[in-house]
C-alpha cells in the first residue's frame, strides 16, 4: 500500500439531512490494532477515509507487534480515518476521526482533536495497560469519553466493574461492550458517548 489515503467503499452512502441538525466531531481513538479502522468503516454512510502505512522493521523498537492481538497486523493508521454517520432522528451527525494512539503523534493528534466535542476509546482486554496512554492524552485535553471493550474471540471477558477498577475510569465515563465489525454493537457504544458528550458540553440538539 502507498502513502496515499484509500477510500473504502461503502453499500449505503447516506446524505445529509434536511432541516436543522447539530454536527458533532466525534475522535475514535485507542491503542494499536485495537479496531478503530474496523469501526469507523463498520458504522460510516459515506466511503472513509484511511492513511494506513504498512509496518516495517524499523519501527519495531517503537510498537510491539509481537504482543497478543497484534501479530498478524501488517499495517497501521499514520494519520486518520475519517467517517460520517448521522444518528437516528436526524437530529444529530458525527464525524468520526480515527487518531493514532501513540504519544510520539501529539503534535498530529492534537490538531485532529481540535474542537472534537469527545472522544470513544477502544480497548482490548487482552492488553488494558496499553489503553492508559491514548486516556492520558484524551483526559490532557479535556475531553469526555466514553470506553467500549472491543470484543475479540480470545480476550477475557471480564465484568465491566472489574475493566472500570482496572482503567480506574471515573464512575460518570460511559463504559460498554460493542464488536467493532457489527453497525448495532458499535452504534449503541456511539450513541452512549454522544449523550455523554453533549450533556458534559451543554450542547442542545433540538
Amino acid at each position: 500500500m502507498d502513502s496515499n489515503p484509500s477510500v473504502s467503499p461503502s453499500p449505503r452512502p447516506v446524505y445529509l439531512p434536511e432541516g436543522a441538525h447539530q454536527r458533532v466531531k466525534i475522535l475514535v481513538a485507542g491503542p494499536l490494532g485495537v479496531g478503530k479502522t474496523t469501526a469507523i468503516r463498520t458504522l460510516s454512510q459515506i466511503p472513509t477515509l484511511h492513511t494506513d502505512e504498512v509496518m516495517t522493521d524499523a519501527a519495531a523498537d517503537a510498537d510491539d507487534v509481537s504482543l497478543v492481538g497484534l501479530r498478524d497486523k501488517t499495517t497501521t493508521t499514520v494519520a486518520i480515518d475519517f467517517g460520517r454517520l448521522t444518528l437516528p432522528g436526524d437530529r444529530v451527525v458525527l464525524y468520526l476521526y480515527g487518531t493514532p494512539g501513540q504519544r510520539r503523534f501529539l503534535p498530529l493528534w492534537e490538531g485532529i482533536a481540535f474542537g472534537a466535542l469527545g472522544a470513544l476509546v477502544l480497548v482490548d482486554t487482552r492488553r488494558l495497560d496499553e489503553s492508559f496512554e491514548v486516556m492520558d492524552l484524551i483526559e490532557e485535553r479535556g475531553l469526555p469519553y466514553a470506553v467500549a471493550v472491543n470484543t475479540f474471540p480470545d480476550s477475557p471477558d471480564y465484568d465491566l466493574e472489574i475493566v472500570r477498577k482496572k482503567l480506574d475510569l471515573a464512575p460518570a465515563t460511559p463504559l460498554v461492550t460493542c464488536d467493532a465489525r457489527e453497525i448495532d454493537s458499535s452504534l449503541n457504544a456511539l450513541i452512549a458517548l454522544t449523550a455523554h458528550s453533549i450533556a458534559s458540553a451543554g450542547v442542545g440538539v433540538s
